[in-house]
């Protein structure tokens, strides 16, 4: 195996859109509210027991045809907004939720105060939870071998309501990836929880999202390290504030560009773009 994680080469735009679920469309219709649009990606504003029957809704209506589910909080948004390609990516998903504090300041901003802050560390635990024990089953992918082999162990643990299907690390060169896609394939999870960092895990999706056979591919950015222990939550009180990111950054100084710049840039651009949102 690599030492290095292999990034494939920029997104080629794909002729293809996803469409929400019905119901969720005819939600969305019916409250103009229900989206919010930030530099261009359109973000489903859903309290938390919403999304997770929106979740739920695209698990049981399964065609055959594998849906796109992303977070993005304000450092996927800073890079959506200066790559076009990557915005189109977003909103080819079934489902963009918004996490974290500058999510919120936008939408603010555009007249619409969000119903909650929807991170992939929290809202998957809540889904299994809330669906366990109805044979549903799950698949990781992404970080090193030793890594993701530790979260699975310490997933197998805390969610017994769901079967782990299989697990594969995150280090896929071009030529390898039919064959991992046959192997999630084979495996037959409910849903495949791809954690390798932004844009990195939403481009491998939309790339491959018509060869897999799986009801929901999410993309969960970190949530690997946080199960095998390598990236502890910040207490609750500083989550309450919306200052996860600096406790983040203690523990990984190497991503200072992305909070102590990207932070300000995307205030910059939240009030650039407010007229253009709208």
């Amino acid at each position: 195996m690599s030492s290095v994680q292999v990034r494939e080469p920029d997104l080629l735009v794909q002729d293809k859109t996803i469409d929400f679920p019905l119901e969720i469309s005819s939600r969305f219709a019916a409250d103009d509210n229900s989206l919010v649009s930030v530099f261009g990606v359109r973000i489903a504003n859903l309290d938390e027991v919403s999304a997770i029957r929106s979740l739920e809704q695209i698990i049981d209506d399964f065609d055959g045809h594998a849906r796109a589910v992303y977070f993005v909080n304000a450092h996927t948004l800073n890079f959506a907004a200066r790559q076009p390609e990557f915005r189109d990516v977003l909103n080819r998903a079934a489902c963009v939720f918004g996490d974290g504090t500058g999510v919120r300041w936008a939408a603010r901003c555009r007249g619409v105060r969000m119903k909650a802050n929807l991170n992939g560390t929290d809202l998957v635990p809540r889904l299994f939870h809330d669906t366990a024990g109805r044979g549903l089953r799950y698949y990781l992918l992404g970080a090193a071998a030793d890594m993701v082999a530790r979260a699975a162990a310490k997933a197998e643990e805390l969610f017994p309501g769901w079967t782990l299907a299989g697990y594969h690390h995150g280090y896929i060169d071009k030529h390898r990836c039919p064959d991992v896609i046959e192997q999630i394939n084979a495996a037959e999870p409910h849903l495949l929880l791809v954690c390798m960092g932004n844009p990195l895990q939403e481009q491998w999706i939309d790339r491959h999202l018509g060869s897999l056979r799986v009801p929901i591919c999410m993309g969960t950015g970190a949530l690997i390290d946080r199960w095998a222990g390598n990236l502890p939550r910040a207490p609750r009180w500083i989550r309450r504030l919306g200052h996860e990111w600096a406790h983040v950054l203690l523990q990984q100084p190497h991503k200072w560009r992305r909070y102590l710049l990207g932070n300000p840039l995307f205030l910059w651009r939240m009030l650039a773009w407010r007229g253009r949102d709208r």
